[in-house]
């Protein structure tokens, strides 16, 4: 197999870098939850800033065993603070939709550079965001649902709980799983 070329290197290290943030961004929101009161929800975002490091470091592993220079770039200081749960969830949804065209950007640069390895590396990480977006959408609907009406306050309750009990995925970081 070739060397990694340097243009696809520096972009997966930049995708490195979105996938931490999203890791740390995730961390703050499971703090948040934390902080008022909601430990399903702090479970569930404490469970996705997980597997968003796991994807950081499927990345980073792979630039490396391809040969490249993986390079650890700046991390922005996320957000601490949300009016609401709803809020919360909604960002989780709009930045999953983001870190998709991010992916989608670096399977056309791929196919671009006739990189094969890359690009079916990144098949992975396409169906893997189909799945996170499915999850945060449905996520978001629930938390509307149960904003709603005057069973909101229970509802809110009940997804909380069953949020609390999402198992942590276990196992080596640089499997992906």
């Amino acid at each position: 197999m070739a060397a990694i070329g340097e243009k696809m290197a520096r972009a997966l290290n930049e995708q490195v870098r979105a996938e931490l943030y999203s890791s740390y961004l995730y961390l703050a929101m499971s703090a948040h939850f934390s902080a008022t009161n909601l430990p399903g929800f702090a479970n569930w975002m404490r469970v996705q800033a997980q597997e968003e490091l796991m994807h950081g470091m499927k990345i980073y592993d792979f630039v490396i065993a391809r040969g490249g220079r993986a390079e650890l770039l700046a991390i922005e200081k996320p957000p601490f603070e949300w009016a609401s749960p709803l809020q919360v969830v909604e960002e989780v949804y709009s930045h999953e939709k983001k870190v998709t065209g991010l992916i989608h950007a670096l399977v056309d640069l791929a196919a671009g550079e006739k990189d094969h390895a890359t690009t079916n590396m990144l098949q992975w990480f396409v169906d893997e965001q189909v799945e996170e977006e499915a999850n945060a959408r449905e996520i978001v609907e629930k938390v509307r649902m149960a904003a709603s009406g005057d069973e909101g306050i229970g509802a809110l309750y009940i997804l909380d709980r069953d949020l609390g009990m999402r198992p942590a995925k276990l196992g080596p970081v640089a499997s992906g799983d």
